[in-house]
């Protein structure tokens, strides 16, 4: 080599040594920068179990090389707790899988110093105060389990909650969360250290805990994360599906979700991966829970609905323990089954769900949190619970009694749990299931079997297309049109809300009275008969023939239907003054004659078929009083005049029309109830067109009195009113009365 390209070669190995200087200044590694995770434990001296434990489960490269981690460490001091406690000489005692739960169940992804672990990572920012888990490395993967047949198969639990379509998502590895607590999260919460120490008693509350240990070193920082030492050691927490597989005590709920809430289904990309890793040709299946359940137990990713949403909150479950189940269950649910797999499987998915929130539960707000079926917990924190744990995907308790779901403790379940009911029950499920089965909210009902709504010519038949609407059949007894689909649905609604009383507990109809129904019509009791428009019309009084109690009402059983009259009301008066003798003749002789009545059709001008009305008729003496005081047309002198039913005059025919018209309540119905008092419109307009109206005062049962518009008051008289018509409620009064023009 000739001297020149010798210089030349130096020249150019002295720039790139120069130009490497400049790069590894630059980017090269700082020399303030902190080691890994791995090397600041093994510097200070005090972790060498969890460094063995590390090595062991094989996370010494991951913890010792570049990352983004969040290391909970437990010193020395702490293993040497737990080897004493497991009985254990030291790390020789704890295989790889044991020390993999330790390391991986400790190891949070992503690095978070002490001020951020309150908050929550969304998908739209940082929310804070709101945060108490964070995800781990932590997973199950393939398990040995049994299948509903009992068969060993191989399993992988779903990783999202089975919304009929969705169970479980390729790349997911169904992660467990650890639970932490810090003190913004508690204070924002509403919590207090009772809470935490509620399920760590022996664990003081520092405003630091990580599950039940104490963090006594935090934001030590490291090339590729974060180290909180913890004076405890923590293993995996077990999921809540795994909780309840393991203790033997909650093995009688474990079987309802055996027999009636789980299916197996195969899995080709885990069975595929799981045959290429292990050399074996075993199918692996996911255990997938049913899509009416409020979660799936065995999904530790909450509910997914942001990617992170299992920072901020998690299932709560309350588990009865095996006699508290059984007892509830033949006591209650069984009733009127033999066996469990005779009822519908609905009354299985209230019962679970029942016992399942989509929430946090914390023991201060049993009171206001709400489980999914709309309801609080029920239990008494101090009295009622017997185990409580917080667990990788969920807060546990076990408990000495069940959670008594408002659609059995209601007077819908009266209805609910026997299967000589279902027809009724499935009448309620239209429209009415949530108010009647709310236990703050008081309610009567008259419950009619199957077999007294086919009596009735009531059917429900197989459905169609799936559409409730049209499994409903009306064939009436006594012959005519058939109804089918949604016109026997609608008739048989009306027929419903005539059995159903809102607001009021009728305890015994061992006396009388008269009580505004759902659909707004009423009904009468008497010596234990009920009565409605239809029944009254036919003659056909109704047997109560049991009643039974519920938390919010009473339940009569009847052995016939309510059912309702399509009679115009103009028939029902001329039905209760036709009669010389009868109270309401003169008022029907009026009314006959008058130019609102059709005689050929009952129908009264103004009174339309489906609103509701109200008439309050006078007695023979106060039309008598009204003729006299020039209300009404009559012949002869003062105070001496009779009535002229038929008069020629129009003016005298007005006059007829107007007295009749301010007697009628428009679009309303009020019996002598003792429920409802008011002013209320008539049918009658002033000379302003505007409506006049009534007040009636309706403070107590059988007492109904109306104020005109001169503030004359009039008794209804209680032995001859509560006539039930078509929507409609007929009353006799002592006075007529006065309106003004």
């Amino acid at each position: 080599m000739s001297n020149r390209l010798i210089v030349l070669s130096c020249l150019l190995v002295a720039a790139l040594g120069c130009k490497k200087k400049a790069w590894d200044e630059y980017y090269g590694r700082p020399d303030t920068l902190e080691p890994p995770i791995y090397q600041v434990l093994e510097s200070k001296g005090n972790f060498r179990h969890i460094l063995a434990a590390i090595d062991k489960a094989g996370y010494g490269k991951t913890l010792g090389a570049a990352g983004y981690w969040t290391f909970f460490a437990p010193h020395d001091s702490a293993f040497d707790v737990y080897f004493k406690a497991n009985s254990m000489s030291g790390i020789e005692d704890l295989d790889s899988n044991a020390c993999r739960k330790i390391v991986t169940y400790c190891l949070v992804y992503n690095a978070f110093k002490r001020e951020r672990l309150g908050d929550y990572q969304s998908s739209l920012g940082w929310v804070p105060n709101v945060a108490f888990k964070r995800r781990t490395a932590s997973y199950t993967g393939v398990y040995d389990g049994q299948n509903t047949s009992g068969e060993s198969i191989k399993v992988i639990n779903s990783n999202r909650n089975n919304n009929g379509a969705v169970f479980y998502v390729e790349a997911d590895n169904n992660n467990k969360y650890l639970p932490y607590f810090v003190d913004n999260f508690v204070s924002a919460k509403g919590l207090s250290a009772a809470d935490y120490n509620y399920f760590y008693p022996a664990t003081p509350y520092t405003g630091f805990n990580v599950a039940d240990a104490v963090v006594t070193e935090q934001d030590v920082p490291a090339e590729n994360g974060v180290i909180h030492v913890i004076n405890k050691v923590i293993t995996t927490l077990p999921g809540l599906d795994e909780y309840i597989s393991s203790n033997p005590q909650y093995s009688e709920f474990k079987k309802l979700f055996d027999k009636f809430l789980l299916q197996y289904a195969l899995n080709p990309a885990v069975s595929q991966r799981y045959q290429q890793t292990n050399g074996s040709n075993a199918p692996v299946y996911t255990k997938i829970f049913n899509a009416s359940l409020a979660f799936s137990p065995n999904n530790e990713n909450f509910l997914k609905q942001q990617d992170n949403d299992g920072q901020q909150n998690t299932y709560s479950m309350f588990v009865p323990t095996n006699d508290a189940l059984l007892n509830y269950v033949n006591q209650v649910l069984l009733e009127h089954y033999s066996s469990l797999e005779e009822m519908p499987i609905n009354i299985i998915y209230d019962f679970v769900n029942a016992h399942l929130w989509q929430t946090a539960v914390w023991p201060s707000k049993f009171a206001t949190t709400i489980n999914f079926l709309g309801e609080e917990a029920r239990f008494d924190p101090a009295a009622d619970v017997v185990d409580k744990k917080i667990l990788s995907n969920g807060i546990f308790y076990g408990t000495s009694k069940v959670q008594a779901a408002n659609v059995f403790s209601s007077v819908y379940g009266r209805a609910y749990l026997d299967p000589k009911y279902s027809m009724m029950t499935s009448l309620l499920n239209q429209e009415l299931k949530f108010q009647i089965s709310n236990i703050r909210l008081k309610y009567s009902i008259f419950l009619i079997s199957n077999d007294v709504l086919n009596d009735a010519g009531y059917f429900s038949d197989p459905l169609v297309d799936n559409n409730p609407a049209f499994q409903w059949r009306y064939t009436p007894p006594g012959g005519g049109a058939q109804l089918t689909g949604s016109s026997a649905l609608v008739r048989l609604m009306r027929v419903l809300n005539l059995h159903v009383i809102p607001d009021l507990d009728v305890q015994s109809l061992s006396g009388s009275g008269v009580v505004k129904t759902y659909g707004g019509e009423f009904v009468r009791y008497e010596n234990n008969q009920v009565f409605s428009s239809g029944n009254l019309e036919e003659g056909n009084f109704i047997a109560r023939t049991d009643s039974k109690t519920a938390l919010n009402g009473t339940a009569h059983y009847l052995d016939g239907v309510l059912t309702f009259t399509e009679t115009a009301i103009g028939r029902h008066i001329e039905k209760l003054g036709a009669p010389a003798t009868s109270p309401f003749n003169y008022f029907w002789e009026y009314l006959r004659r008058s130019t609102i009545y059709t005689a050929s059709t009952g129908d009264i001008l103004n009174v339309a078929a489906g609103s509701f009305y109200t008439f309050f008729i006078p007695d023979n003496d106060a039309i008598l009083a009204a003729v006299n005081d020039g209300l009404l047309p009559g012949t002869g002198t003062a105070p001496n005049k009779v009535p002229d039913f038929n008069p020629a005059g129009l003016a005298e025919k007005a006059l007829v029309e107007k007295f009749i018209n301010f007697h009628i309540l428009n679009k309303k119905s009020v019996a002598t109830d003792g429920q409802e008092s008011g002013s209320f419109e008539t049918l009658l307009r002033d000379n302003n067109g505007e409506p006049t109206s009534l007040f009636v005062s309706n403070a107590a049962p059988n007492s109904m009195q109306i104020t005109d518009m001169h503030a004359r008051v009039v008794d209804v008289v209680q032995s001859s009113s509560n006539y039930l018509s078509n929507r409609c409620v007929i009353h006799l009064i002592s006075d007529y009365l006065k309106y003004v023009e």
